[in-house]
């Protein structure tokens, strides 16, 4: 992959997930504070938020089709070819403990792993390029569609 492509993929990949680089001087799209990617919102959340109903879905589900969606993105990077997916099988999730949330979020951070890990080692082509950034706008929306729901659960 051409060096400025992928250098700014990862920017852009590390901004969803961990928030604008420290010290913060800026964002491209999430909230210009520490802590404001899918990581650190999530962080601040316990069980029993996450488990909270909003709009028919949780913030567990969402964490959890999140890292699913990014494991099935690895399989691409890593073999070249999508692994079987059961998408309904990611929105299953409605309650979880504080050790399910406690693993949702370690398989999550480990797929984020995975991810800039392979970032690094593939090759420029398209099928590669068609499956990196869709894959960092899906993740993108869920943080915003994580965001609304977080503001509706710390009104209740």
């Amino acid at each position: 992959m051409d060096e400025t492509l992928r250098n700014s993929v990862k920017v852009m990949i590390k901004e969803t997930f961990e928030g604008p680089p420290m010290p913060v001087k800026g964002s491209w799209f999430t909230n210009p504070e520490p802590n404001s990617g899918i990581f650190g919102v999530l962080e601040e959340s316990n069980c029993d938020e996450a488990s909270l109903a909003i709009h028919g879905t949780t913030l567990a589900a969402h964490m959890d089709h999140i890292r699913y969606h990014m494991w099935g993105t690895n399989g691409i990077l890593n073999t070249g070819k999508q692994p079987k997916m059961e998408w309904e099988k990611s929105w299953e999730i409605h309650a979880v403990d504080e050790r399910q949330w406690a693993q949702i979020q370690k398989d999550l951070h480990n797929e984020y792993q995975v991810l800039l890990q392979s970032l690094d080692a593939i090759e420029e082509n398209e099928v590669l390029i068609n499956v990196v950034i869709p894959s960092l706008a899906h993740s993108a929306y869920h943080l915003g569609a994580i965001r609304q729901m977080l503001k509706i659960i710390k009104e209740k």
